[in-house]
């Protein structure tokens, strides 16, 4: 790792601008983890079955979208950036697996593998700055929060299943309130807000390439359980019903995509209150596909008769998610104003067209 000094691991110039193949790679990892998520739904559509699913979503997605700033921060090509990258998709892959176990019998292996990837990473990176005492503030911010929300994860990991989901549910508090306030740590301060008004067009691909891996999801469950059932009419109609769902949820999110993308690389204050709230709306947007996407397998599996009041609250909830967070993002980027100026078809030049 000589060739990966403190100054070459930052994003420079010469950083590419697109995802890495690794990257990539990373992100398959999550398309078993929203299907699993999906499923795990399905099967304990319950409010406190509900509410395990969203701690381990969150759970989940941070760290996708403290991963997707790491590369965006530093040189994903740098091997010391790839080491850590294929430990984190290691630790994904450990809590994919326990995601049907989380909550019985082995929480440990869920909860030791989302500590255990971000105090590694932690350390990795400050190992790999030493030397730079300004940039290796960064690091140990997160280290310092990330030490402090383990205590309950793993607590939570070993008592008993009431205390478990008071203890996560407080920890994936303290991991996403950390970030909102952007890591305020004792002799650190916290992250200067220059930092997110450097976001690069690497990060705005990245939540792109998240967001159309997870409306695979709606495809993917569904079809799932329509294989290990008989070709029916009612369920051919209920798969193509999640497929049409697909589509539209597809076409919500790119009608907003080209001008949220130039938001989120513009220098100042509007790239940094972009690259700030979009982990936080990304995370309602997931959680609606998810829900639909269970609603999507149930109604699969049983197309005909009548609907539980708990199936359209997923279906119809979730799409209501998946619309209203975009409609918050595009608005607290772009004003009204810029939403509509931004939108196909409108300018200068739309009657041209």
């Amino acid at each position: 790792m000589a060739d990966t000094d403190e100054a070459r691991l930052l994003h420079g110039r010469d950083a590419p601008k697109r995802a890495t193949m690794l990257e990539l790679v990373f992100d398959v990892v999550y398309v078993a983890a929203f299907a699993l998520v999906s499923m795990r739904l399905a099967a304990n559509l319950t409010w406190s079955g509900a509410g395990e699913i969203l701690v381990l979503l969150m759970a989940l997605w941070w760290t996708w979208t403290t991963t997707a700033l790491l590369t965006d921060f530093y040189d994903p090509e740098q091997s010391g950036i790839q080491i850590i990258v294929a430990l984190t998709m290691l630790g994904v892959a450990l809590m994919v697996v326990a995601i049907p176990f989380a909550f019985s019998t082995h929480p440990i292996v869920f909860a030791g593998a989302y500590v255990g990837i971000h105090l590694v990473r932690e350390v990795l990176l400050a190992t790999l700055l030493r030397g730079n005492y300004h940039e290796q503030k960064r690091p140990i911010r997160f280290l310092f929060w990330f030490s402090i929300s383990g205590i309950a994860w793993i607590a939570g990991a070993i008592l008993d299943t009431p205390l478990r989901a008071v203890l996560w549910t407080v920890a994936v508090v303290i991991d996403y309130l950390a970030g909102a306030l952007r890591y305020p740590t004792p002799r650190r301060d916290r992250i200067p807000i220059e930092q997110y008004e450097q976001a690069s067009p690497h990060i705005a691909e990245r939540y792109q390439q998240v967001i159309v891996l997870t409306l695979g999801d709606l495809i993917l469950v569904p079809a799932l359980r329509f294989a290990s059932h008989d070709f029916t009419l009612a369920r051919t109609a209920a798969f193509l019903m999640a497929f049409g769902a697909t589509l539209l949820f597809w076409q919500i999110f790119v009608f907003a995509t080209a001008p949220l993308a130039a938001t989120t690389t513009q220098p100042g204050r509007i790239g940094a209150r972009a690259t700030r709230l979009a982990p936080f709306t990304h995370l309602v947007t997931i959680a609606g596909v998810v829900a639909v996407s269970a609603g999507a397998e149930l109604a699969v599996v049983r197309p005909t008769g009548p609907t539980p009041t708990s199936w359209a609250y997923v279906i119809l909830g979730g799409a209501a998610l998946f619309v209203l967070s975009r409609t918050i993002f595009e608005y607290a980027i772009l004003g009204p104003a810029g939403v509509a100026d931004a939108r196909p078809g409108s300018g200068p030049d739309a009657s041209r067209r």
